[in-house]
């Protein structure tokens, strides 16, 4: 093939019209509309399958804690933690292992108290039915797994809003896990907040019970003394030793208490600082180390302790030394305070809120641990002093005075602890935590998916896809002639296209393969006549145009069926014609006519038939035919022999058209040999079936070989695809007029 004819033949494949497109469609009707209706069964069926998926969906708010309502914002410009950073970690709590087990066991216990554990679908083991009929309950980690898979958690753009929804076959088993699963996590988040004020809150309860019962002994032991020895009356100057006594030694170890407390919650603020970054929490360590802090808290607590000395021995509240004990503290109490805002802004630069907020607790528990010791050691070398004072009492009262004082300490201490645990009590109880429940999630009553009209949609949108998707495909892979535009457009003259015939194969006796005798009106009479005219007048002149040679690139393409209707044609047209079997290698002619092959053209040439004896007539005027005769060995020798020529002039002057049906000129050399001594060679194709590079190599050969190629017929055209108008107003007309005739 040539450089010029490859590019023809790939230029007409990228030059196809939207109109081209449409009736390749129109041409595959049956396999477009086949595969469409496939998809959409398909879809169908899928769609009335698919189970019902229930969505709910609740919506939570989060914000920042803002601590208890017992304390003071310590950065009140530093409000907002809701940055997607934020958010971003709390969905990932959300999806933890932890709140997953809490849901889990929380949806266990709403199954036994409500029954109906198939309402509730993730709780059951539905791999089980299809074995033994049968749905057992799953274990807290199962049900944990299946939560991980249908529980969604995404953040509203833009908002501290986190919506969580669920999906399952059951609306209010979707609904309840929503609700629950937004319910533990509020907990879960409500118990992380209040940790550290429910360690000193539970350390203060313990201390309270243990205090309560020292001052119920106390109380015994006082009374049992008191029944034993007589109502014992201490003066007034004894009696207030042993309350100021009573009074700091309360105080003392309402102190060590308040720090055990305080150093608790501090080791556990420092664990978690560690966790995320030890290097703050060191750097925190050491500046609680200063001796500047220390040095402020001695300070502060010296000056407490003389003002309380004071009032305890009968000061005025509003006195002048008073007044000045207050204004001494407020300024150390100033100069701690801005030291530790001024380390707070630091910590605030650039460490994460997270971090930020850690930093702070730590640093605030930090001072007040430092200024509870400082307190603790000044209360400690107070009460030696009292208890030296108190040692120096008559030894008739000391005994008494003994179980009074502890009696009394009791009770103070007791009365200062219950204080304390009741502020810690409210402290965690005002903690609020930072979600909000928006929107809980309802039962729906109509599930969210599938949705079955879309799925059905969507089927039939495929099948359509498929479908012509199919026919291009198909139409791009193959390669073969199927109009009579694309025969022309590889610059090959088209003669005739003649309309394909029901019945007719590539072999055998066929019924109406002469067409042209057997049903003369038939549209396909029509088009040999049409061929006929064509070649009559593809060359001007007289004797111009007396021998014919059909073939095809490949064998089955109907060379033999458009040889015989041709012949046929002409015939009556009253030229007399001659019809020669030339196919030396599969010969047709004898069996449309239904003779014998022998004898025929072969034995002539050897001498063992006459000619008349070869010459057949016909049913039709003026047509005569000849078979090949016994096959040969070397057909193309025999073809190209000058015995060969010698007998086509002969039939020259005998015969006005002779015409020969030929072997197919791609598989074999006879055809090229015939086309040098004819006058005029035709190519046929079939519609469907001949490849465009066999065509184009097969009138490569025979425009290369010889000038007799004078152009192609397409056979076997199914005019009713719709490749082109005008073969429907052919068809139209040539009904018509057939009818017309009938009337």
């Amino acid at each position: 093939m040539s450089e010029f004819q490859e590019n023809d033949f790939y230029m007409d494949e990228s030059s196809r019209s939207l109109k081209d497109y449409f009736n390749l469609i129109r041409n595959n009707f049956t396999p477009v509309i086949s595969i469409m209706l496939s998809c959409l069964i398909i879809s169908i069926i899928f769609a009335v399958k698919s189970k019902d998926i229930y969505k709910s969906t609740t919506s939570l708010k989060l914000s920042k804690p803002k601590g208890n309502v017992l304390e003071n914002s310590l950065m009140p410009d530093i409000q907002s933690f809701t940055d997607d950073r934020f958010i971003t970690t709390e969905i990932e709590i959300m999806k933890s292992r932890s709140v997953r087990k809490n849901v889990a066991a929380a949806l266990l216990d709403s199954v036994k108290k409500l029954g109906h554990p198939d309402s509730f679908y993730i709780v059951l083991d539905h791999s089980m039915k299809a074995k033994t009929n049968e749905e057992r309950l799953l274990s807290v980690d199962e049900i944990s797994r299946n939560i991980a898979t249908m529980v969604n958690v995404e953040q509203k753009k833009g908002m501290n809003i986190v919506e969580i929804s669920v999906e399952t076959p059951s609306a209010y088993g979707s609904s309840m896990l929503c609700n629950i699963f937004a319910n533990q996590y509020r907990i879960f988040n409500l118990e992380v907040n209040r940790n550290q004020l429910t360690i000193v809150r539970e350390f203060l309860l313990n201390q309270a019970n243990e205090k309560q019962q020292d001052l119920q002994q106390s109380e015994s032991v006082l009374s049992q003394y008191q029944a034993k020895n007589g109502i014992i009356a201490l003066d007034a100057q004894s009696q207030s030793l042993i309350n100021q006594l009573a009074n700091f030694e309360a105080q003392r170890d309402g102190a060590k208490i308040e720090l055990t407390a305080t150093q608790k919650m501090l080791n556990q603020l420092i664990e978690d600082l560690k966790q995320q970054d030890p290097k703050v929490a060191a750097y925190l360590e050491s500046l609680s180390a200063q001796s500047y802090f220390q040095g402020l808290e001695d300070q502060i607590a010296k000056l407490q302790i003389n003002k309380d000395l004071v009032l305890i021995n009968g000061g005025d509240s509003n006195s002048q030394i008073i007044k000045q004990y207050d204004n001494q503290i407020s300024e150390l109490q100033k100069s701690l305070k801005d030291k530790t805002n001024t380390i707070k802004k630091g910590l605030f630069a650039s460490n994460p809120e997270a971090i930020k907020d850690l930093s702070v607790k730590i640093l605030d528990a930090e001072v007040k641990t430092k200024g509870l010791a400082s307190q603790l050691v000044q209360l400690d070398e107070l009460v030696k002093k009292y208890e030296a004072q108190f040692n120096k009492l008559p030894s008739t009262a000391i005994g008494y005075a003994e179980f009074a004082r502890k009696r009394e300490a009791a009770e103070k201490l007791y009365s200062l602890i219950e204080e304390k645990y009741q502020e810690a009590l409210i402290n965690e109880q005002s903690e609020p935590g930072n979600v909000f429940i928006v929107d809980e999630a309802v039962k729906e009553s109509t599930p969210a998916r599938p949705n079955r009209l879309l799925i059905v949609l969507i089927g039939l949108g495929l099948g359509i896809m498929f479908g012509i998707g199919f026919v291009v495909m198909r139409d791009f892979f193959d390669k073969t002639i199927k109009s009579p535009e694309e025969l022309e457009k590889k610059n090959i003259n088209l003669l005739a296209w003649v309309p394909i015939i029901e019945g007719i194969g590539n072999n055998g006796l066929i019924p109406h393969e002469f067409i042209v005798a057997e049903k003369p009106d038939a549209i396909q009479s029509e088009a040999f006549k049409a061929l006929r005219t064509r070649v009559q007048f593809s060359k001007i002149g007289e004797d111009a145009l007396k021998t014919i040679l059909v073939t095809s690139p490949a064998p089955g393409e109907g060379k033999t069926f458009v040889s015989v209707n041709l012949a046929g044609v002409f015939a009556q047209a009253g030229k007399k014609t001659l019809l020669i079997d030339s196919d030396l290698r599969k010969p047709r002619i004898h069996k449309v006519f239904k003779v014998l092959r022998t004898p025929g053209l072969i034995d002539y040439f050897f001498g063992k038939a006459k000619l008349e004896e070869i010459i057949h007539p016909t049913q039709v005027s003026n047509l005569s035919f000849m078979t090949t005769g016994t096959i040969p060995p070397n057909p193309s020798e025999m073809l190209g022999s000058k015995q060969m020529q010698e007998f086509l002039n002969d039939m020259r002057k005998q015969f006005d058209i002779v015409i020969l049906d030929s072997a197919p000129i791609i598989a074999v050399t006879d055809s090229e040999i015939l086309a040098r001594i004819v006058d005029a060679t035709i190519l046929v194709a079939s519609a469907e079936t001949t490849e465009s590079g066999l065509l184009v190599k097969a009138a490569q050969l025979l425009k290369n070989d010889n000038s007799s190629f004078i152009g192609a017929v397409l056979n076997k055209f199914s005019f009713k695809s719709g490749y082109g108008s005008y073969y429907k107003y052919y068809y139209y007309y040539s009904d018509k007029r057939k009818k017309d005739k009938t009337v």
